[in-house]
């Protein structure tokens, strides 16, 4: 539909127009190329499924063309975007037409405009206050179904809102969609209702996995996985994929005389005693329940009702912080006036229901430049390729730098420089690329180069065969030398407060330190005369250094290093030995008969210690006061725990993680990484997620709260 050279220029002039949204207004002349992007973007959104910008910043260009025909009527178009939601459809599934149009949803974005639409109810209704049903906004694939003589007879994606592709095939093929329900227990005999397709996050990561395995590129996000799977040919692939479905709202419904119920008109009538008398739901919080009683997956569960729009949004600001806590992705809350009879007297525009309103989240995503890679040098050797990109505001934090991973990544998202990104924080932290925006590529772009020689130190690098990682393998690379020390300081290793990444990379700079012994070698009386060190702060780093050689070995075996040896590791070897320097003699056979060690682990730890430079750094810790023998705490095998494992998940008030674990490892007992059979124990603090969720489809595993967990240890307070 849309040639290359127009894709380029219509995302061109999408980004000039957002740029000018950012300082000012657009102008009426501004209205009729408005409306060419947001139809070109309604093409790739809806038809494509392969958006080249951001919801949030179409909902920018929406806003501003709404409010542009707003203060000119005369200027509406019957074909402009505000007057339909999308322009055509996939020509491989039959249309058919929707019972009850599928409308958008008005988007807010702060308790502003939520306060505005709330005092709009108000003035609609005549009322002083209403009550407000609030449930997660589902990023997933919106569906129609219509069930009649509780049966279901079809199957519907959205479309244009007016029509859609008929995906009964496929729709039969979620489990969660009930191919029956007694509708007709509640004087129903057709109905309309809509709902979400989502595809979990734990399936999605399982998908892109079988992906990855077949060298296939992975999919963006669960909502382009669930979106893409309605559309399949083969039902069969469709099941395959563990879709589910939420159904959050009934558009329309029939009596069993195949009269129309417009649900809240026929309240305070006759026939609402009818309905009453057959359990007809008359508020959307019914319907839900309805739904749910149906065997339908609603959220009922996740609902709420408040009676006062402040409630409302202090839930929602309250809720987008545990967003990441679901099994599947939200991307804001829905807020509905409850009563059907007022929703049908507020009625409606021909975008978007007045009595119902997105309250959307912090953006995830954003489109950006890729400018250049650089190269970084880890503790390892590893070479990791970080993209610099234009930087960009995403879910409140401004993104300059993504990491790339490896070679292999990279090429297999064809990621050229020059490129126009897309760019996602994955759980609102760790930013990455999802995909290059391909279509908008003018020639000028250039292939990632990857370098051949260490960019620290300029020795040869190296790929194992069974690696994606290029590798430094000089032990004296300054650039692994500041990570190796900058680990070694670590909370989780020696614990050196004061000691954080900046003054390790300052006194490197300096002369001060070249490497982890020089530690407990710094000279003070020269540190004393830079600029922002104190008496108070030297005092506070010398303490810390100090206390430091006195950390148990499990903590010095983590602080060394170690390929592939993390903190449960270090504390497996801890329990092997009393003197940390005896695994020089220990043979590969010996260290594969170590609990959870495997051939990789095992060929690391022994080339660690054959090293002599290695050997020779461990003396000089060790004649520098720190501590290379096993404590009680490392060697603990038997106790009241003993045999027993446990997890932790959630936030902990009366102990800090770490302290939960090390009274566990204390007693006999082990920490283990994750939910399994093998697992004894779940102990749940505030906001528990996933991990519990899943711990209680298994008969076998005990769950605590903390205080029980407390009372069980016998520090009950």
């Amino acid at each position: 539909m849309y040639a290359s050279d127009k894709t380029r220029q219509l995302q061109e002039t999408s980004k000039s127009l957002l740029k000018r949204l950012a300082g000012k207004p657009l102008k009426p002349a501004d209205i009729s190329t408005l409306r060419q992007v947001l139809v070109f973007h309604e093409y790739r959104y809806y038809i494509l499924n392969d958006p080249l910008i951001t919801d949030t910043e179409y909902d920018s260009l929406y806003k501003s063309l709404e409010s542009l025909e707003a203060a000119d009527p005369s200027i509406i178009r019957p074909d402009s975007p505000t007057q339909r939601v999308a322009k055509s459809l996939t020509k491989n599934f039959p249309a058919v037409h929707h019972l009850v149009p599928m409308l958008s949803l008005e988007n807010s974005y702060n308790a502003d405009d939520l306060l505005d639409w709330d005092r709009k109810a108000r003035e609609l209704t005549g009322l002083s206050g209403i009550a407000y049903c609030v449930e997660p906004k589902f990023d997933g694939a919106s569906i129609s179904l219509v069930y009649k003589n509780d049966l279901l007879v079809r199957g519907a994606t959205r479309g244009d809102g007016v029509e859609g592709d008929d995906i009964t095939i496929n729709i039969k093929q979620i489990r969660s969609v009930p191919l029956s329900a007694a509708f007709s227990d509640y004087g129903i005999e057709q109905v309309e209702i809509r709902g979400e397709v989502l595809m979990n996050k734990e399936n999605f990561k399982k998908y892109n996995a079988q992906l990855a395995e077949q060298q296939l590129p992975p999919l963006a996000n669960p909502r382009n996985a669930a979106s893409g799977s309605l559309h399949i040919k083969d039902p069969a692939e469709v099941g395959r994929r563990n879709l589910e479905a939420f159904l959050y709202h009934v558009s329309y419904y029939a009596d069993s005389e195949n009269l129309d119920i417009n649900r809240g008109e026929m309240a305070g009538t006759e026939s609402a005693h009818a309905a009453r008398s057959k359990k007809t739901p008359l508020t959307h919080s019914d319907s839900l329940d309805m739904l749910w009683n149906l065997g339908f997956r609603s959220p009922q569960k996740e609902k709420i009702v408040f009676r006062n729009i402040q409630d409302t949004i202090d839930y929602c600001l309250d809720f987008e912080s545990k967003r990441d806590q679901l099994p599947y992705e939200i991307d804001g809350m829905v807020i509905k006036v409850n009563d059907f009879a007022l929703q049908d007297k507020m009625g409606m525009t021909t975008h978007h229901p007045r009595w119902a309103i997105a309250f959307k989240f912090k953006a995830r995503q954003a489109t950006s430049r890729l400018l250049k890679v650089e190269f970084q040098v880890g503790r390892t050797g590893s070479i990791t390729p970080v993209a610099k990109i234009e930087p960009v505001p995403i879910g409140g934090v401004t993104v300059g730098s993504v990491s790339l991973f490896n070679e292999d990544v990279v090429r297999s998202k064809d990621l050229k420089l020059g490129d126009s990104v897309l760019v996602e924080r994955a759980g609102d932290v760790i930013p990455y690329i999802v995909k290059p925006l391909t279509d908008l590529r003018t020639g000028k772009e250039k292939k990632i180069v990857f370098p051949t020689q260490c960019p620290a130190c300029g020795d040869e690098l190296v790929r194992a065969e069974d690696e994606a990682v290029l590798r430094c393998i000089n032990i004296n690379c300054p650039a692994q030398v500041v990570e190796r020390i900058i680990h070694f300081v670590s909370k989780d290793a020696m614990d050196i407060r004061s000691f954080g990444a900046a003054n390790v990379l300052k006194f490197y700079e300096l002369g001060l330190l070249k490497d982890v012994p020089g530690i407990y070698q710094l000279p003070f009386d020269k540190i004393a005369a830079l600029e922002g060190f104190g008496e108070k702060s030297i005092s506070n780093l010398q303490s810390a250094i100090e206390a430091s050689k006195k950390q148990p070995l499990h903590r010095v075996i983590f602080a060394l290093g170690i390929r592939y040896v993390g903190e449960t590791t270090a504390k497996t070897l801890a329990k092997a030995v009393s003197y940390l320097p005896d695994f020089k003699k220990f043979s590969l056979d010996e260290l594969l008969a170590l609990e959870d060690i495997g051939p990789k682990v095992a060929g690391s730890i022994l080339q660690f210690f054959e090293n002599p430079d290695n050997l020779k750094m461990l003396s000089k810790l060790e004649g520098l006061g720190v501590n290379m023998r096993s404590s009680r705490s490392d060697k603990t095998e038997t106790g009241n725990l003993s045999g027993l494992s446990f997890l932790f998940t959630g936030t902990l008030h009366e102990l800090k993680r770490s302290e939960a674990e090390e009274l566990v490892e204390q007693n006999g007992g082990k920490i283990l990484s994750g939910v399994s059979s093998n697992l004894s124990y779940l102990v749940v603090g505030e906001d528990a997620g996933s991990k519990l969720e899943k711990a209680k489809k298994i008969p076998a595993i005990k769950i605590l709260t903390e205080k029980e967990f407390l009372k069980f240890m016998g520090k009950a307070t």
